[in-house]
């Protein structure tokens, strides 16, 4: 085996140093990076299981134009072809460069260069519009700049942690086990603010189930709280204005606007305002929403009255979601920002980068933000989009609307590593990018923690660095000083940009790296200039003119009200093993098993008032979009507010784009997009039948409803129709392209119907058929898969093979009957007894939240059984 690669994690915004050592067989070894300081050897699974994300199959390896492979050279003449044309015919407004937290700083900053400083537009946004943009406008408006104040340790020197719109343990699964580590070793209270009743929760000592939307009320009592108990911080206040105005506003704040009862909500304001040591974390649940800015100065304003900011152990925090999200920032990614956290609105910042970068022309006014940006793509009014790395006709709201303004817009590049994508299926020019193992750049977490991502395997075919793709792109539009060599040019070049933005009082300074050895490069916290890159504020000096905080008065309200008593208020994010729309994790097996398929997790009584019955399907739709998706009963939501997830794509399911139904409204402010919101309404999808399927080779259904999963040695798949084929032998074999079943047991009376195929006796497809739900034990049949099973049509192991059940612990594939067998049996009363016995939960930790539910919730155990 070679030495181990000291590389970053491609996932979200925690940051983990990754260790990746070849085993000179194709594969790759991954574990934690025990030396930094992010992780310190941690792992969640997602990351445990990068080592199977790496395979090349169905890569995007050469340019294609229209389809077919070109040479790189008329790939790129045609871009800067088209590009220019557009400009000289319609002006620099009417192109375009989407990106995304995925890119490297490296790729960033070249992508900014570009399109600010030489196209002289700042028509160039990011998918971090979707998930950060409103902490950015509320960093800035509260101290002048985009700056998180503090660091991951203060979660464990924090007396109480706040969890608000965070779903840390499935989110952030490292931060999560850091905190619970503190609270083993210290005693720290956590806090949870949620309208779910999410795995989070089960660590916490109070969990405020509020009224969704409601978070600006809460913090504004706080606020007034904290006031009227004489808890502000005298000495701190001199460095803050705008108390009086933003108390006046947090007092048109009412109890009843929270939704939580007078007990929950005493304990909450004690708390908080009883303990120095309070660091309160938020995340989408704050941001993506419709007055999330404000949500985010409510939060700010609380901490700045109480000088709870800026010291070991205290502050707000935003935990980004994106590996780079905070690089994007800081590099001017967003459409309304400039390169090294310096106002694109200023012309003395404008010209100061103008003269570094020698450009010819500069933005002189914010950019399309995202929705605006696509809104102009439908319009024409942006004529040529450049999409780097991100896939917004999934990912984007309105979903449906993106896809038909990138299908009709003049010319679209993208560059992806995968060919198939939703938006690469639309694009004239397809570019093929290097991937994570094949990238050579930095990052920069949450934290402001600067880290090295390595390349550990070569690019396949003619696969290219997206820095490289831009600049070449810029080369042929006939603008110098896009001649690097490689990355540590590039990163030379912001350092040095970074100390002019320190000379003009930027936060980001990062000169003192100038000269550093750039391979060699350590995890490094910014700013690095005359000082380290420690916390921020405490010495009560901001950004802004006067040097003082600004606490924002904020006139706190709730969603609008439904437009129908038949509407319900949907809420999308993410799950435990999933990432973005799973073009990485849906290549590894493991990562399906735990929830392999969209689904719509809606409460009980709203589940009965509808019809909808258990593991049924539901059809969710507004006059935006359509989505079919499998029932999971629970009382973890509130009624009328059931929760979906956003990952799955066109390539995955039939109808589980959950975007498309997600409106285009967003925060007046910061432009985000309200993602958490929308109004749907749902009714039971009239199956005449459910299916099951397991296949050696990937197939493609043609019915109503399916979704798709990668397992061990093949696909699994869930399918539902509206109309029952004529002949089921032959609709197998046209799904699974084999000759017809090897072995049958049918009862037409009953709807049921079983075959199987083999392939020189061994299993190469199994189709279940019935009208209902089917029944049957999942992880046997995927198992049997490429075995000789002649029971397989039994749909459940033999008496002497125990069925481990669904998949609890993805890390070592513990099932959840396996965990129930071993509590009931072994008399397990902690989720630690579990790991001891099963290994459940000893690896990274993610799983442990759902194994301290089953210990707490016997009907839990007697459903199962």
């Amino acid at each position: 085996m070679n030495a181990a690669i000291r590389t970053t994690c491609p996932y979200c915004g925690v940051g983990c140093g990754v260790l990746a050592a070849p085993d000179g067989q194709g594969g790759m070894t991954i574990s934690g990076d025990a030396d930094h300081p992010a992780n310190r050897g941690r792992l969640c699974v997602k990351g445990a299981a990068l080592g199977e994300t790496i395979g090349t199959k169905g890569r995007l390896t050469a340019p294609r134009v229209n389809g077919d492979e070109v040479a790189w050279d008329k790939a790129l003449e045609m871009i800067a072809t088209r590009f220019t044309q557009t400009i000289a015919d319609h002006g620099p407004e009417s192109v375009a460069l989407y990106v995304s937290g995925q890119l490297l700083t490296e790729d960033y900053y070249v992508a900014n260069k570009l399109m600010k400083g030489f196209i002289g537009s700042a028509n160039i946004d990011t998918n971090s519009r979707l998930c950060m943009a409103s902490s950015v406008a509320g960093h800035r408006r509260a101290f002048g700049s985009d700056t998180v104040p503090g660091l991951y340790e203060d979660l464990e020197l924090a007396d109480v942690v706040v969890l608000v719109g965070s779903n840390l343990a499935w989110c952030h699964p490292v931060l999560h086990q850091r905190l619970l580590a503190a609270k083993a070793a210290r005693g720290t209270k956590i806090i949870v603010i949620d309208p779910r009743r999410t795995a989070t929760c089960e660590g916490a000592d109070l969990h405020l189930a509020i009224a969704p939307g409601a978070d600006a009320h809460l913090f504004n009592l706080l606020l007034c709280h904290l006031a009227d108990e004489d808890r502000l911080d005298q000495d701190f206040l001199p460095h803050v204005t705008g108390l009086a105005e933003a108390l006046q506003a947090a007092r048109q704040s009412t109890a009843d606007s929270t939704g939580l009862s007078p007990d929950d909500l005493r304990r909450f304001l004690a708390l908080w305002s009883g303990h120095e040591r309070v660091v309160t974390v938020y995340s989408q649940g704050i941001n993506q929403s419709d007055s999330g800015t404000d949500k985010v100065n409510a939060i700010l304003n609380c901490h700045l009255a109480t000088g709870r900011i800026g010291r070991p152990g205290t502050g707000p925090f935003s935990v980004t979601g994106q590996p780079n999200a905070m690089g994007g920032r800081e590099v001017g990614g967003l459409a309304n920002m400039l390169a090294c956290h310096l106002d694109l609105e200023n012309p003395d910042h404008r010209t100061a980068v103008q003269t570094f970068w020698r450009s010819p022309r500069m933005a002189d006014k914010p950019g399309l933000k995202a929705i605006d940006l696509f809104r102009a793509v439908e319009d024409r009014r942006i004529r040529a989009l450049w999409i780097l790395h991100t896939n917004p006709a999934v990912s984007m709201p309105e979903a449906d609307r993106v896809a038909r303004a990138i299908a009709a817009c003049d010319f679209v590049a993208v560059s992806d590593i995968w060919p198939d994508t939703d938006t690469a299926r639309l694009a004239h020019v397809l570019l093929p990018a290097t991937a994570w193992g094949e990238k050579d750049g930095t990052v920069t977490n949450s934290e402001r923690m600067i880290s090295r991502q390595r390349a550990f395997m070569p690019a396949p075919g003619q696969a290219r660095p997206d820095w490289w793709q831009l600049a070449q792109v810029a080369q042929r539009m006939g603008f110098a000083g896009f001649d690097w060599s490689g990355p540590q040019d590039i990163f030379a070049e912001y350092v040095a940009l970074s100390g002019v933005a320190g000379a003009l009082g930027s936060d980001f300074d990062i000169s003192g790296l100038a000269g550093s050895d750039y391979g060699a490069m350590e995890p490094v916290r910014w700013p690095v200039a005359t000082k380290s890159g420690g916390r921020f504020f405490g010495d009560g000096a901001f950004h802004t003119p006067d040097g003082r905080g600004r606490m924002v008065p904020v006139a706190a309200r709730l969603p609008s009200a439904l437009g129908a008593e038949t509407s319900l208020r949907l809420n999308t994010g993410r799950i435990r093993d999933q990432w973005h729309t799973m073009t990485r994790t849906g290549m590894a097996a493991r990562l399906m098993q735990h929830l392999g398929e969209p689904y719509l997790e809606i409460h009980p009584s709203d589940a009965l008032r509808l019809g909808l019955g258990d593991a049924t399907l539901a059809e969710v739709f507004n006059p935006l979009g359509r989505a079919i998706l499998r029932v999971l009963k629970s009382e973890a939501v509130q009624p009328g507010h059931p929760f979906a997830p956003m990952h799955w794509t066109g390539q995955t399911a039939s109808s589980g784009r959950i975007d498309a139904l997600v409106p285009g409204l967003c925060d007046p402010v910061s432009g985000q997009p309200a993602s958490k919101s929308a109004e749907v309404t749902i009714r039971p999808y009239q199956a005449a039948w459910y299916g099951f399927a397991v296949s050696r080779k990937d197939v493609q259904p043609d019915c109503a409803y399916w979704a798709k999963a990668t397992v061990d040695g093949g696909v699994q798949l869930e399918l539902a129709g509206g109309e029952i084929p004529e002949d089921w032998p032959s609709w197998a074999s046209r799904l699974f392209g084999l000759s017809g079943p090897s072995a049958v047991l049918a009862d037409p009376a009953l709807g049921v119907h079983r075959m199987a195929f083999f392939d020189q006796g061994r299993l190469a497809a199994a189709l279940f058929v019935a009208r209902s739900p089917v029944l049957l034990s999942r992880p046997h049949l995927v198992q049997a898969l490429g075995e000789r099973d002649a029971t397989v049509l039994a749909g459940r192991p033999a008496a002497d093979r125990p069925d481990p059940g669904p998949t609890v612990c993805a890390c070592l594939n513990v099932g959840l009957n396996t965990i129930l067998q071993a509590i009931t049996s072994d008399g397990l009363m902690t989720v630690d007894a579990i790991g001891v016995a099963l290994g459940a939960g000893t690896n990274c930790g993610s799983c442990r939240p759902e194994l301290a539910t089953l210990l707490a919730r016997p009907n839990l155990r007697e459903a199962a059984e």
